[in-house]
């Protein structure tokens, strides 16, 4: 079930900042010729995150799961001079995809896709992060939550997207997907070291911060 009715959301994203012919043109690529194409982050995540960054001031962000790209030039259009974002996919199809786009955009030089499993990519980078995105497969979201938070920089934070899950949150589902979700939820919830909301943005965002001291 949708989080938000459809002529709600329809109404978000009319009256959200339209994506630029670049974006444009990779979302529609996107829904006709890859697989999923409900993981495309579209329009008013597509801002939300822009002005995560913008507002934050992070110059260094990781991504989990870059599928096609949008999500990641959506961010850097957020970036202080001189930031950089690091985005992980394990599928080269998708690599490619978003390589191709990157390449045409603005910010070529500031975009590093990683292509191989994004927990082995995690060790490799070196450096604390602003902001991390985790949009990847829902099994590793604790893993990957693990892997980043003692990787925060002082004001940092981490967004995870899909975290309603389409409102099978609230059913007894079974399924693996939904099983994770749920238990990433609760592993964050009941985390002493974080401060956390969930956002009914698009499919759900959760935002999280460590508490740090005092």
């Amino acid at each position: 079930m949708p989080i938000v009715p459809d002529p709600i959301e329809h109404y978000a994203e009319e009256h959200t900042t339209p994506p630029e012919p670049l974006l444009a043109a990779l979302a529609q690529e996107t829904r006709e010729t890859l697989e999923s194409p409900q993981m495309l982050t579209g329009t008013v995540e597509g801002r939300f995150l822009e002005l995560l960054v913008y507002a934050s001031g992070a110059g260094r962000v990781l991504e989990l799961g870059t599928y096609s790209g949008y999500s990641a030039l959506s961010m850097a259009a957020g970036l202080p001079p001189g930031g950089r974002i690091d985005t992980c996919e394990v599928d080269e199809s998708r690599a490619g995809v978003a390589r191709r786009y990157i390449e045409q955009s603005p910010y070529a030089d500031r975009i590093q896709i990683h292509l191989g499993p994004a927990l082995e990519t995690i060790v490799k980078l070196e450096g604390e992060f602003d902001f991390v995105f985790i949009d990847a497969d829902k099994p590793n979201y604790v893993n990957y939550y693990e892997a980043v938070l003692p990787r925060l920089s002082e004001r940092g934070f981490i967004a995870a997207d899909n975290t309603l899950w389409s409102g099978r949150v609230l059913e007894p589902t079974d399924d693996e997907g939904t099983r994770a979700i749920k238990g990433f939820n609760e592993h964050v919830k009941t985390d002493p070291r974080v401060t956390s909301v969930v956002l009914t943005v698009r499919d759900g965002i959760t935002l999280i911060r460590p508490k740090g001291e005092g």
